[in-house]
């Protein structure tokens, strides 16, 4: 489980670079730099919350 959580990371890190090169920061709301930007925050906010499963799966382990 923890190698799959560290792969995911790493997917959603490769998203979250790729998407920010293709916002184009001149007008970052316009076309198709409005979705380049929906889904760098979706990639950031799934890098949080895996980041997030780590902890409370080494608390868990931690606990018992």
């Amino acid at each position: 489980m923890k190698i799959f959580i560290y792969i995911l990371l790493l997917l959603s890190a490769g998203m979250l670079i790729y998407n920010l090169t293709n916002i184009n920061w001149n007008a970052p709301f316009d076309g198709e730099s409005t979705v380049a930007a929906i889904c760098t925050m979706a990639a950031a906010c799934v890098m949080v919350m895996l980041a997030i499963l780590l902890v409370s799966k080494k608390i868990a382990s931690v606990k018992k």
